[in-house]
């Protein structure tokens, strides 16, 4: 997992907020230009589809990812990449606490 904290960083006061609220984030940048959102994901079952290639690090909770017609279950702690242009859905077991890193 990486650090805990980000030195400097541009945040948008404005959350993103998907399934009536249940899965929320906000965006931020870093200064040397990479885009990350920080996010809560309540229990329940939810699909996403990317633009870019996007790695999720979980801090708390835990999740069954299924990319690709795979499915994989993460807990607190680890991490897990879904390639660019690509549609995938999550398992929310427990409440999560996630960073999304955008390549």
């Amino acid at each position: 997992m990486s650090n805990d904290t980000f030195e400097s960083a541009t945040i948008t006061k404005r959350a993103n907020v998907y399934y009536d609220g249940d899965v929320t984030s906000r965006s931020l940048v870093t200064d040397d230009g990479v885009r990350k959102t920080l996010g809560i994901m309540h229990p329940g079952e939810y699909e996403f589809e990317t633009e870019n290639e996007e790695h999720i690090e979980l801090y708390a909770g835990r999740l069954t990812a299924t990319v690709d017609g795979e499915s994989t279950e993460y807990e607190a702690g680890e991490s897990f990449t879904v390639p660019a242009a690509t549609t995938f859905e999550v398992s929310i077991a427990e409440l999560v606490d996630y960073c999304c890193t955008y390549e």
